[in-house]
């Protein structure tokens, strides 16, 4: 995977296509580039000499430091790479998309609040009961730097806790501080496609037609899909967890749906804020998994009828969340595909999935 960041863009003056592309885009004439709106001339040049494919959301995903994302995506990871500066015990969440992110920001956020907001007497209170996970835990490319922003992060609170779809190669300069921990959270290649599909099919732009399922899993196999190849994606941080597990934990969706216990007791662990033995008595452990349970978060009003991803509604954060519901949507010469895709690309690493 590359790893290079680009920290600048050369200026340019402006030629009368880029002029005339940009009157389309503000007559809105240009259909399905929306998302193009609002960046500048030298860095859509910049984009035009990236490869790019069909987007599932957008018109394009763009293949940018080896991995593919929307133009917008890129403009952020930018700002990120270029003014993020780390602290000695930040946290930061890494998910790809549609594999456990908001039920990871749950049980991170809970965890290491919950000296302040007890989740066994849970008052009225309780962010959680309030605000959806995303709030909670700012995403570096969708909230702090969306738009190229450049945020004023002194205010807060410490432990710092961020999240990102960033894969690592792109991500791992900015973290490399001592003490900022890394907590990734992966899910088995067949959920996480038929949850994309769903997901994305109910949050795209009115402009760009629908994703029919075989179209979509063509481009999943061949790696094109958000902050993708998922089996890229998957390994740089699977390798660092193996050569640093002090610094990155890795976790799997079916290991917290099968025990979620066990696995929250390693979580806070690594985050440096063990469980004590008078925390299990009292049922803290149980607790939290409650709190952020799937069913719990999605029966709540703000996760219901509110939005905290770009202006994506909150309900469509929630569909099932169960393993091995792919199995209701794929062919078997699709399964058949996509098993012999991932043991190529994984086989040898040590990562392995359960499919049931």
């Amino acid at each position: 995977m590359a790893t290079s960041s680009m920290k600048s863009i050369p200026m340019a003056i402006p030629s009368f296509s880029m002029c005339h592309k940009l009157e389309l885009l503000k007559e809105g004439k240009s259909k399905g580039q929306e998302d193009h709106e609002g960046l500048s001339y030298e860095f859509q040049e910049m984009l035009d000499s990236l490869p790019k494919e069909r987007g599932w959301r957008t018109r394009y995903l763009y293949l940018f430091q080896g991995f593919w994302c929307q133009a917008k995506e890129i403009q952020a990871i930018m700002s990120f790479q270029k003014h993020f500066q780390s602290l000695p015990n930040d946290v930061v969440l890494a998910t790809i998309p549609k594999s456990g992110t908001t039920w990871l920001k749950a049980l991170a956020f809970t965890i290491l609040n919950r000296h302040r907001f007890d989740p066994v007497s849970l008052s009225s209170d309780h962010p959680l009961l309030t605000s959806n996970p995303h709030d909670l835990v700012p995403f570096f490319e969708y909230k702090l730097y969306a738009n190229g922003d450049v945020p004023n992060l002194s205010s807060l609170a410490s432990p710092r806790t961020f999240a990102t779809h960033i894969p690592f190669g792109s991500l791992m300069d900015s973290i490399e501080k001592p003490g900022v921990k890394v907590v990734y959270l992966c899910r088995n290649p067949f959920d996480t496609f038929i949850s994309s599909w769903h997901y994305i099919n109910n949050i795209k732009s009115e402009s760009v037609s629908p994703v029919l399922l075989d179209e979509a899993f063509d481009l999943y196999c061949r790696g094109v899909i958000g902050f993708g190849p998922f089996w890229e994606h998957m390994l740089g941080y699977w390798r660092e967890s193996l050569k640093r597990p002090e610094k990155v934990l890795f976790l799997k969706y079916e290991d917290l749906k099968e025990d979620i216990e066990t696995n929250l007791k390693k979580l806070s662990s690594f985050l440096g804020l063990p469980f004590t033995e008078e925390e299990e008595r009292k049922g803290v452990v149980k607790a939290i998994a409650d709190l952020c349970s799937f069913e719990n978060l999605k029966k709540l009003e703000v996760n219901k009828s509110n939005k905290s991803i770009k202006n994506f509604e909150n309900r469509f954060l929630f569909r099932k969340g169960e393993v091995s519901d792919w199995v209701n949507y794929l062919s078997p010469s699709q399964v058949e595909r996509l098993s012999a895709l991932v043991d190529d690309k994984l086989g040898g690493s040590g990562l392995t999935f359960s499919l049931s």
